[in-house]
């Protein structure tokens, strides 16, 4: 059904909401970042209490993760929030081009990152290691048929090998992004 990608609803004695960055919670339906309150919750970070602060605020577990709550709380996860990409003042959800591109048969493997841009702030950009011959236009082309245009990659790269990847098997996009990012002042994501 229709809930088949939500995450479910909070168990009894948890309470789950979705808050703007400014700790409001959001109308049903918006997404903001998920945040969890209740007895399970962590209370804080072994000896790290700089990183404590940051996630944990007026008694609230701040995940890192976008999402949006429907009518009957049932809870559903967009992307991670230092993921998302913002150009040109629209929110663009990584996961949201990458599923489309590995809807595109010969991709195997595809990551989406915000890279900067003195017009936009940050623009799209993919890095695919295709598993079959294929160019960048056509992986362009078959984003521009399945999501809105803002969110097309406006640039693509192909790669042979594997892409980056933590341990447990997470792309780790912070290697992809440090090239672009090097010497600037700020990194937007």
């Amino acid at each position: 059904g229709p809930r088949g990608r939500s995450c479910g609803q909070p168990i009894p004695g948890v309470d789950v909401r979705v808050f703007s960055p400014d700790g409001e919670e959001v109308a049903t339906g918006d997404v903001g970042e998920v945040v969890i309150r209740g007895p399970n919750v962590m209370q804080a970070y072994w000896n790290k209490a700089e990183q404590t602060a940051s996630v944990l605020k007026d008694g609230w577990y701040w995940s890192g993760d976008l999402g949006y709550a429907d009518d009957e709380g049932y809870i559903f996860l967009v992307d991670r929030a230092k993921d998302m990409i913002v150009s040109g003042g629209e929110n663009v959800y990584c996961t949201e081009v990458e599923e489309a591109l590995y809807r595109h048969p010969a991709v195997l493997e595809a990551a989406v990152i915000g890279i900067p841009d003195d017009k936009w702030g940050e623009t799209v950009h993919a890095v695919v290691v295709p598993r079959d011959d294929v160019d960048e236009t056509t992986l362009i082309e078959h984003c521009r048929t399945l999501i809105a245009g803002y969110k097309v990659p406006r640039s693509l790269e192909l790669r042979s090998e594997p892409l980056p990847k933590s341990g447990p098997g997470k792309v780790l996009k912070r290697e992809l992004r440090a090239p672009f990012w090097e010497g600037r002042a700020e990194q937007v994501s």
